[in-house]
């Protein structure tokens, strides 16, 4: 038998520190191509510190993050940010931009432009009308202003998505449309996918694998099904427990 490949993306020994507070801790798991991971926990337990090590956005105090073999501290930042989609809370629309200026914005740093064709699919991806690439993002409602972030994201033609509490300031309807949109794109367009949330009933849901962290490090690392059938330990079930217990509460109002 041959050796499985090697990780697309890996952590190894991972660690980040500001002054005396650990915020990630020894941190090594290797990801692969295709998978949809979702990194789960409280409010300062180390999770988007993690992610941000992976472009650059965060420089970690120990060990290395490698991508495709290499680490991604070997060159510098720019050309790596380019080849990773990056999707945030704060949407990060230029305002004085239009839509179709937004989007276009990671290929024109490499010195490229984007044709309107190649915008315009990329807003049909997030399920926007390609006319409203002519629109300011203050036009723009948040949930559309966040499907234009995710196109941005996608326009470098990158195959690793990176998404920070993408859906957090949008209502509970809009979340879970585009939540299930970014699922169909991981699918369609072959991503690995790494996502940042504090909503283990998002993650459980979207996820095919969710990490659980607390104080900096990895506690679980589970499949959707083994969480829901108790595996990952009590800080993993502890979080598990929110939605399976507004799962009964619901039950109850409706029997």
């Amino acid at each position: 038998m041959g050796s499985a490949p090697p990780a697309f993306l890996r952590f190894e020994a991972l660690g980040k520190t500001y002054d005396d507070v650990t915020a990630v801790s020894d941190v090594s798991l290797g990801i692969a191509q295709g998978e949809f991971v979702a990194l789960v926990g409280a409010s300062g337990s180390g999770k988007s510190t993690l992610l941000k090590c992976i472009n650059r956005l965060v420089e970690p105090t120990s060990g290395r993050v490698l991508l495709d073999g290499e680490d991604v501290l070997a060159g510098p930042a720019a050309p790596l940010r380019r080849r990773i989609g990056y999707v945030f809370q704060g949407i990060g629309l230029f305002p004085h931009m239009s839509v179709g200026e937004n989007i276009a914005l990671t290929p024109r740093l490499e010195g490229q432009s984007l044709p309107d064709a190649r915008a315009a699919e990329l807003l049909e991806l997030v399920e926007l009308d390609p006319a409203m690439a002519s629109r300011m993002p203050a036009e723009l409602s948040g949930g559309q202003r966040q499907r234009v972030g995710v196109a941005r994201a996608l326009a470098g033609d990158s195959h690793l998505l990176l998404m920070d509490e993408p859906f957090g300031a949008l209502d509970p309807i809009t979340r879970g449309q585009l939540g299930e949109r970014v699922r169909r794109l991981h699918e369609e367009l072959g991503l690995t996918t790494l996502m940042v949330t504090h909503d283990m009933a998002e993650a459980l849901l979207l996820a095919t694998r969710v990490l659980v962290m607390d104080a900096g490090q990895i506690v679980a690392d589970e499949t959707p099904e083994a969480l829901l059938s108790g595996a990952g330990g009590d800080v993993a079930q502890a979080l598990v427990e929110v939605p399976r217990e507004q799962a009964r509460r619901l039950a109850g109002i409706g029997g």
